[in-house]
């Protein structure tokens, strides 16, 4: 025995417990078993776990239903885990995706604002170190205005309408969120002078002008973050060029790899 356990790599009583399992069961008492312990004197009883989902699901905190029911928080946790109810959020149904594409270039055209913070010197996102963090405070932010068309998906960042009407279309619907900027009524006196129709999308719910939200995490991915700018001067001059190479030979996956302005010449 000493011999087969070394050559097995257990110790003699590991080898002993392997052939009494096999003189016992045969080949199917080699077979891997689980660790778990024939009895748990303190596992929650079923009836109490039953109960801890039932409050979960009226929306309780872990640490509200421990509480009540006067177990440890991290019992509930462990049971909370295990039904993958450990974050509220999972109690909501997922909100399917609802994709739609207009059928012809300025029906609609979406717009929205990011917020970038001012550059000087090389930051965090680039270098990954943070201690250099304070000395790029109080620098101040600089906005970023997005206009995305939902047929061709070509994006411009300012005069939109008037850079639109330049390539032959006309604007006919802008759809914004909710923000400040855009139910004032210089914005709305901005969307009348080119006879569009003023669209705004659910509160808290970005999804609904999804086009201009992808487009800006693909403009942060791959310009303003794409590379390490010194200074909000240079990464403002590369703009120009990235928004040609999105526009003219950037494939886009949901125009089944073609670039934007492909669409807009199909459509002359």
């Amino acid at each position: 025995m000493a011999e087969a356990a070394a050559a097995a790599g257990v110790s003699p009583r590991t080898g002993y417990k392997w052939l009494h399992r096999f003189e016992e069961e045969g080949p199917a008492g080699l077979l891997d078993r689980t660790s778990r312990p024939r009895r748990s004197p303190t596992q929650v009883p079923a009836g109490w776990q039953q109960t801890i989902l039932e409050l979960r699901r009226l929306r309780m905190t872990g640490a509200a239903i421990a509480k009540r029911l006067r177990i440890p928080r991290s019992t509930v946790a462990r049971i909370l885990k295990r039904a993958g109810l450990e974050r509220l959020k999972k109690l909501d149904p997922v909100v399917p995706v609802r994709r739609y594409e207009r059928s012809r270039p300025g029906e609609l055209i979406h717009l929205d604002i990011k917020k970038l913070g001012r550059v000087k010197g090389i930051g965090h996102r680039i270098t990954g170190d943070r201690r250099g963090q304070t000395r790029s405070r109080g620098l101040g932010w600089e906005f970023v205005h997005v206009c995305v068309d939902d047929y061709t998906r070509l994006a411009y960042l300012r005069r939109a309408a008037a850079w639109l009407a330049a390539q032959g279309v006309t604007v006919e619907r802008v759809m914004t969120d909710n923000g400040s900027a855009y139910v004032s009524k210089v914005f709305a006196v901005a969307v009348a002078e080119i006879r569009a129709r003023h669209l705004r999308t659910r509160p808290f719910t970005p999804r609904t002008n999804g086009k201009a939200e992808r487009f800006i995490q693909t403009m942060l991915r791959e310009w303003a973050y794409g590379r390490p700018f010194t200074s909000s001067y240079r990464r403002q001059a590369a703009l120009p060029a990235w928004l040609r190479r999105y526009n003219e030979r950037r494939p886009h996956a949901g125009l089944g790899g073609a670039a934007p302005i492909t669409r807009l010449r199909s459509a002359a």
